[in-house]
């Protein structure tokens, strides 16, 4: 891990460069007329050394294109990579994310790999209706995933239980948001997806179909989703992707249906509280999450069931790596501003978050047992080019031993 990032600081210093690229020749969406002419683009190769518990070790290098608005705020980023894994054998990737302006953004990403893996998505977001106060978003993707586990049920599950399959999905999810008044929002959802369990690329692991079938583990031969959501949001937020400071308090219910082609009935309740405090102008932030998931239903898919694990909940296990049909999560972060640098014209700010994640699956609230929780102390390394983009290397240590996380995006 440090040789990483010690080699991706030369990176910055030997290769890095600055050049004024004539606006025509970025068209749309590249830029807008929130863009000068000429457009100043800073590019930076480096290279990719990452590994997480599913994935294993992966090698090889990215060039990242960042593109400035007359604000001198980088409002494009795209990142093409070519990079290694002995499970995938080669993966070509295209990542772009736009923000033209404060309230829409886009982001796709375009991924093939020689074995199994590929991934097509884009999101979209947009504010600007109804003076600011309806909100649209939509999600289409398509994905193969040959690194998935599973490990069976409920939180005793045990590491000698590990299993590979490929997850290959379809889908698509949309919602509308209006804010009823400045702080509270109401959101109606939509989401569909359709699944299928293949073979897996990981060798050294049995394939989750030879040790389990579908009478023991539901959605096992596959299922479809086709669910409806209303939730709740009351928000005091000084910035929806980058809080400093602020409340976020989340109530939600989804429902899955046969009637409307889904595979079972089911129901999904959640509620999530978030909590941002700074110090010393912001150089501090003490952040705090918890969140209580409920899935009530017989049959319930087994991708479909609470799930803890991966990047954004227990970080010191790979993703999926507890099933059952309740979760509560707890994160404890305090993100800590070493220093502010500009290198290369790009305005970063340089965050160092020890954390705690603290979790546990159960059938329901009432049954939990203090034996059930499973402790996750980490590491997280940031860069931060406000207002739209963060990059992280979170390390989290679990019981069964240290997962690293490299992507873009606070966690909560």
């Amino acid at each position: 891990m440090k040789q990483s990032l010690i080699l991706a600081i030369l990176a910055l210093f030997i290769a890095s460069c600055t050049n004024m690229v004539p606006r025509e020749k970025l068209p749309y969406p590249l830029t807008n007329e929130t863009y000068g002419d000429p457009v100043k683009t800073v590019t930076i190769p480096l290279p990719v050394i990452a590994t997480s518990p599913n994935e294993g070790i992966t090698s090889g290098a990215l060039t990242a294109f960042l593109l400035h608005n007359q604000k001198d705020e980088v409002s494009t980023l795209l990142a093409p990579q070519i990079n290694y894994n002995k499970n995938f054998g080669t993966t070509f990737s295209l990542y772009g994310a736009f923000y033209p302006i404060p309230q829409r953004s886009w982001e796709m990403n375009i991924s093939a790999s020689t074995k199994v893996n590929y991934d097509y998505e884009a999101k979209f977001r947009d504010k600007t209706f109804q003076d600011g106060k309806l909100e649209l978003f939509a999600f289409p993707y398509v994905f193969s995933d040959g690194s998935a586990r599973f490990f069976g049920f409920q939180s005793d599950s045990s590491k000698d239980n590990e299993t590979n399959y490929a997850d290959e999905e379809y889908g698509f999810s949309a919602h509308v948001g209006y804010d009823i008044t400045k702080n509270l929002q109401v959101v109606f959802g939509e989401r569909i997806r359709k699944v299928s369990i293949g073979k897996g690329a990981v060798n050294s692991l049995p394939s989750t179909k030879s040790r389990y079938d579908s009478s023991t583990v539901p959605g096992l031969d596959g299922f479809t989703a086709h669910l409806q959501k209303l939730a709740i949001i009351y928000s005091t937020l000084d910035s929806r992707d980058m809080p400093t400071q602020g409340i976020y308090a989340k109530t939600s219910i989804e429902c899955s249906w046969k009637a409307f082609g889904s595979s079972e009935d089911y129901r999904h309740y959640e509620a999530e509280l978030k909590g941002y405090l700074p110090l010393d102008n912001a150089r501090y932030i003490s952040v705090g999450r918890i969140v209580y998931n409920q899935t009530l239903g017989s049959n319930v898919p087994f991708l479909e069931r609470s799930i803890l694990g991966g990047e954004n909940t227990l970080r010191g296990y790979g993703r999926n790596r507890f099933i059952d049909s309740s979760f509560l999560l707890l994160n404890l972060e305090e993100r800590i501003r070493l220093f502010r640098w500009s290198i290369f014209n790009v305005n970063t700010d340089w965050e160092l978050a020890p954390f705690i994640d603290l979790g546990a699956v159960m059938e329901s609230l009432d049954k939990v047992k203090s034996q059930n929780f499973e402790f996750n102390p980490g590491i997280g390394f940031r860069a931060v080019v406000r207002p739209n983009i963060v990059g992280r290397v979170d390390v989290g240590f679990g019981n069964e031993g240290p997962a690293v996380f490299v992507g873009l995006g606070y966690p909560f």
